[in-house]
């Protein structure tokens, strides 16, 4: 597998596109890696995570660092239910 193969799956634009040349294929990474940066810094300042580390995160693995924000935020907020549904049930009486 060379590099460029790997770079198209890696970033998923493989999936969209197989016949991508590989100038298309860096400039589209580094714009979506880009975006996906500032989604993970915005996402992480909204949900009280630390800031840079995810946007450090989202520049170099993109969606998959949007990904796994996302599962930690969707994780946190359903721990959060659990705990505001359980909260009446736990009183000592």
């Amino acid at each position: 597998m060379d590099f460029e193969v790997f770079l198209g799956y890696f970033t998923g634009l493989r999936f969209l596109d197989e016949t991508i040349g590989f100038p298309a294929l860096v400039g589209t990474t580094l714009f979506v890696h880009f975006l996906d940066g500032i989604a993970c810094g915005l996402m992480a300042k909204r949900n009280r995570r630390p800031l840079y580390p995810w946007v450090v995160s989202g520049l170099l693995f993109g969606i998959w660092a949007l990904t796994l924000l996302l599962l930690l935020v969707i994780r946190g907020k359903g721990e959060k239910m659990r705990e505001r549904v359980n909260a009446p049930f736990n009183s000592n009486r």
